[in-house]
């Protein structure tokens, strides 16, 4: 009898036995390796962090300690606390909100105009043979035209008010936009194209889901460039005939050899442009999710 219980209750201990021997064997395999992808992880995005970091804190330091070594005279390059001291008192007074929304506004006005008919224009003219061998010679002509050349012209058939700045971003913000349009568009994939038309899809959905996704990384490239050609040409646009704006806060404050405030305006810019770049990355990467992204 004793050794019929033993063997029954010889499985139930050895039952009992195994697992607290596999399992820390478990723990100790996958510890170490969920602990060394955490730290390369963290580790890659500390150093996607730390490069543009290391390179600003670097340019920062240059441009404090310049006039201190010598490099330059601080009268015409203030240090940076300066230069930032000046940026806050704007910001208190309230004169830099009005000075940055004045550009904002028509800057915003101007590339909205360009996008709605640049980018249709650009699918047109690369689609469209007719309409390429139409418009083609007229495109070359202005598209080799300086905007800021142009600007003495808007002021003299459209005044020197607001609609000469809005017409002159228009101009400048169109021609990177429809350019890269057209490149994206004719440098689809043609098997793409033909799969797609092989599967029946009409004229419009082609549109919809295999050419534009196709060109929209070259379109977004030709947005970004709009976007700081629309800054730039609208910040020489201020400097004539302008009573607010960052393009006449910095004539100004020059005019007037407010020179830490001259600095702070075109910061303001740099700030301005960052902002504009960033949100058109953000929005490139939602509606380009369907790309995969290289780990190099």
């Amino acid at each position: 009898m004793s050794s019929v219980v033993e063997l029954i209750a010889a499985p139930a201990r050895l039952q009992v036995a195994v697992p607290p021997r596999s399992a820390p064997a478990a723990v100790a395999e996958a510890g170490p390796s969920i602990g060394r992808r955490v730290l390369a992880t963290a580790g890659r995005l500390g150093w996607r962090v730390l490069k543009p970091t290391t390179a600003f804190a670097a340019f920062l330091l240059v441009w404090q300690f310049a006039p201190a070594w010598g490099l330059v005279d601080e009268i015409f390059l203030p240090p940076f606390t300066t230069v930032a001291q000046a940026f806050i008192d704007l910001v208190r007074s309230g004169e830099m909100w009005t000075h940055v929304s004045t550009s904002l506004g028509r800057s915003l006005t101007g590339y909205s105009i360009a996008l709605t008919f640049a980018v249709p224009l650009g699918v047109a003219i690369a689609w469209y043979k007719p309409v390429s061998d139409f418009l083609n010679p007229i495109l070359e002509l202005f598209r080799n035209t300086a905007a800021l050349a142009l600007l003495p012209v808007f002021v003299l058939i459209l005044g020197i008010g607001e609609t000469s700045k809005v017409a002159l971003v228009v101009y400048a913000s169109s021609f990177p936009i429809l350019l890269n349009t057209i490149t994206g568009v004719r440098t689809v994939d043609p098997l793409l194209i033909k799969s797609a038309v092989s599967l029946g899809l009409s004229p419009l959905r082609l549109f919809q889901k295999v050419i534009l996704p196709a060109a929209l990384p070259s379109i977004f490239t030709g947005l970004r460039m709009a976007a700081a050609g629309s800054i730039l040409v609208l910040l020489a646009a201020e400097m004539v005939g302008a009573r607010a704006g960052l393009g006449y806060l910095i004539t100004a404050a020059q005019q007037n050899f407010q020179i830490p405030i001259m600095y702070a305006g075109i910061l303001a810019i740099s700030l301005l442009g960052l902002v504009f770049n960033g949100v058109l990355v953000a929005l490139e990467r939602h509606f380009s999710r369907w790309r995969v992204e290289s780990n190099a």
